[in-house]
This record gives C-alpha cells, sequence and structure tokens, in this order.
C-alpha cells in the first residue's frame, strides 16, 4: 500500500486501531524512564499520545498526512504540556532522516518486504542512544495459517528469529517470542523483539 492507499484507509472518523496504546508497547515501556521516544509508522498515534502522557518527548511519523491529523486531533483536548511533547511528522519511515538521539525506538505494525526490512531494523536501531530500547512488533509468519487477522502475504511476515538476526548486533535482544493476542475473532500470533543498542565502550 502507498501514502494514498493509507490516507483512504485512515479517511473515515473512527479510529482505525482504536484509542488505547496497544498493550504491549504498555507493558515493556512503563517500566522506563521518560525520555525521547521515536513512534515510527505510528498510524493515528495511539501509542505516541499514551507515551506523551507518561512524559516522554516523542516524534510520531507516519506517510500518511489523514492518519497525522486525526492524531493531532486526538491529542487536541490533552493539555498543553502534554501536546507540546508532541511533534507530528510526516514521510517515509525508509527515506527520513533519523539521529541517534531516542532512547525508546517502536516498530509496531510495520510490515515491509524482504529486502526493506533489514535496512529499516537497523536505521530504527541506530536512532538510539547508547543504551536505548528498541521495541519492533508484528504480526507473525505463522500467523496466517495458525491464527486470525493481519496480512495474508507471508513475504511480508517475520518471525522473532528472523527480526534478531536482521538486527543483528545493532541491539542486544532481550526479549524475542511470539505473543498470542485474544480478539473478537480468534487468537492472533504476533512476533515481539526488545533489544539494547551496546553501551558506549561494551
Amino acid at each position: 500500500m502507498d501514502a494514498q492507499d493509507w490516507d483512504e484507509k485512515y479517511a473515515g472518523t473512527e479510529l482505525v486501531w482504536g484509542a488505547p496504546a496497544n498493550a504491549v508497547v504498555m507493558e515493556f515501556a512503563t517500566s522506563l524512564p521518560a525520555g525521547r521516544a521515536l513512534d515510527l509508522a505510528c498510524g493515528e498515534g495511539r501509542n505516541a499520545l499514551w507515551l506523551a502522557t507518561r512524559g516522554w518527548q516523542v516524534t510520531a511519523v507516519d506517510f500518511s498526512s489523514v492518519a497525522l491529523e486525526k492524531g493531532a486531533r486526538a491529542a487536541a483536548p490533552l493539555p498543553r504540556s502534554v501536546r507540546e511533547r508532541l511533534e507530528w511528522v510526516h514521510g517515509d519511515v525508509t527515506k527520513i532522516e533519523l539521529q541517534p538521539e531516542y532512547d525508546l525506538v517502536l516498530v509496531v505494525y510495520l510490515h515491509l518486504s524482504p529486502n526493506e526490512r533489514p535496512r529499516m531494523l537497523r536505521r530504527a536501531a541506530a536512532a538510539l542512544r547508547p543504551g536505548g530500547t528498541l521495541l519492533v512488533l508484528g504480526h507473525d509468519a505463522t500467523n496466517i495459517s495458525e491464527g486470525v487477522g493481519g496480512p495474508q502475504d507471508i513475504e511480508i511476515l517475520y518471525t522473532p528469529t528472523e527480526l534478531v538476526d536482521e538486527l543483528g548486533d545493532a541491539v542486544i535482544p532481550t526479549v524475542a517470542e511470539r505473543r498470542y493476542r485474544h480478539t473478537d475473532t480468534g487468537t492472533a500470533i504476533d512476533a515481539l523483539v526488545v533489544g539494547r543498542r551496546p553501551s558506549l565502550g561494551s
């Protein structure tokens, strides 16, 4: 799907992914001290909004301007101090320039081709400060045959092992596992990798 396709997907008044932040993001980010976060392919910004309410300074990037506008509207009723911690950036996450200034980088349900994904993952890891945390979550390759929902193109799905291999030494993995997510239509299977960028001198 290109940016226009996503604009059309997000064009409705309802939030496509719902308002609450992703449960896995909340699980891991809750234990981290607030700092600077980068939410790549943020969609309507549900994770970015949640992080900002918890004191994080968040850069939320997506190539759908419609999704970003909906995120900004969702943030409008929040206190000014929260809104000022949010930066909405319209851009292609595979091309946008990223600086190594983030304590947390989220790559949540971003599904790219096998050629693009390793480069994107390593760019995301390179955007971390030393000691920063990368969280990658998406539909597992087994979800097509054993789970429900999600993309049905095996080429853009992955396993935790593949993510770890593609990241290489860019991060030290602390979690690499499948997660089972209960939905109205059955159990979906996700792939999760959490890793830490090596500290200087480590």
